[in-house]
C-alpha cells in the first residue's frame, strides 16, 4: 500500500528536507520513526526540498510499507515518537502510482518581514530597520506574472531540466506588524523564493527600479538578481493535490 503523510515542521535545527550525508535532516528522522514504529525500513518521499532551516507548515510526502495499521493510531503514535519540532497532521492511503512530488498541483509559500523590532519574531521573521517603498514592491511582484523562465532566481550548478515556472499568485501585504510575501506556483527553484523576496527588498529600497526586474529575469543570471534573504523566514504553507490521489476504501 501507498500511504500519504500530512505534516509539518519547525526547520531551525534541521539542514532542510532531504537526507545529507552528515547532517540531520526531517526526512532522515520521520523515515527512522516510521521504521521504528512499522518495524521494517521505510523510505519516504516529500513534495519537495525545502532547504536548511526553512520551515513548512503544510508539508506532504508518500511511503510504501506492507504492514497492516490504523492510520489514526500510527499518526497518534508517531506524535509521540517525533521531536517536539515535527507533527503529523494525517496519515491517508493513495493510489499506488501517485507521487507526492510529481503530482502535486502547485505549492505555496510565504515570507515573513516584520517591520518592528519584535522579541518574540526574530526567530521566524525577518526583521527589516529601513523604510520599504511598498507600492514598488507590489508593482515588481506583477510582473512575475509576465514570465516562465526563472533561471535568475535559482541556485547555479543545479539538476533540473528546465527553469520553467507557473507562477499563479504572488503578492505583498501586511498582517499585523508584519510585510508577507505570498508565492504560488506549480514548481519552484532551488533558493527561488528567498532571491525573489531579495530583489523585491532592494527595489523596496530603491538599489533597483521596478523596471530592473524585466531585464533581471531575462538576463537568466543568478548574478544580476538579489540577494537570498534569510532562511529563518520562509515557509511551505500548502501543497496542493488532484481529489483523485485518494484510495476510496
Amino acid at each position: 500500500m501507498r500511504y500519504f503523510i500530512e505534516l509539518s515542521y519547525n526547520g531551525s535545527a534541521y539542514h532542510g528536507w532531504q537526507i545529507q550525508p552528515t547532517d540531520i535532516s526531517v526526512q532522515e528522522v520521520l523515515e527512522s520513526a516510521l521504521s521504528t514504529l512499522l518495524k521494517e525500513a521505510i523510505s519516504i518521499v516529500g513534495a519537495g526540498r525545502t532547504d536548511t532551516g526553512v520551515h513548512a507548515s503544510q508539508m506532504f510526502a508518500h511511503f510504501d510499507t506492507q504492514v497492516v495499521f490504523n492510520e489514526e493510531q500510527l499518526a497518534y503514535k508517531l506524535n509521540s515518537f517525533l521531536p517536539k519540532d515535527i507533527a503529523i497532521h494525517a496519515i491517508f492511503k493513495v493510489k499506488p502510482e501517485v507521487h507526492a512530488r510529481f503530482d502535486a498541483l502547485s505549492r505555496t509559500y510565504l515570507y515573513r518581514i516584520t517591520l518592528k523590532k519584535s522579541v518574540f519574531s526574530f526567530n521566524n521573521a525577518l526583521y527589516m530597520k529601513q523604510n520599504l517603498d511598498i507600492d514598488k514592491m507590489k508593482e515588481a511582484s506583477k510582473i512575475l506574472f509576465e514570465y516562465k523562465d526563472f533561471q535568475c532566481f535559482s541556485k547555479t550548478n543545479t539538476d533540473v531540466k528546465t527553469y520553467h515556472c507557473d507562477i499563479m499568485k504572488a503578492q505583498w501585504f501586511f498582517k499585523d506588524d508584519e510585510l508577507q510575501f505570498v508565492v504560488k506556483a506549480d514548481r519552484f527553484l532551488r533558493n527561488m523564493v528567498r532571491a525573489i523576496v531579495g530583489t523585491m527588498i532592494n527595489i523596496g529600497l530603491g538599489k533597483m527600479s521596478v523596471d530592473d526586474l524585466h531585464t533581471i529575469i531575462k538576463s537568466k543570471n543568478r548574478s544580476e538578481a538579489g540577494y537570498s534573504v534569510p532562511a529563518h523566514a520562509l515557509y511551505l504553507t500548502n501543497v496542493e493535490y488532484p481529489d483523485s490521489i485518494k484510495l476510496n476504501d
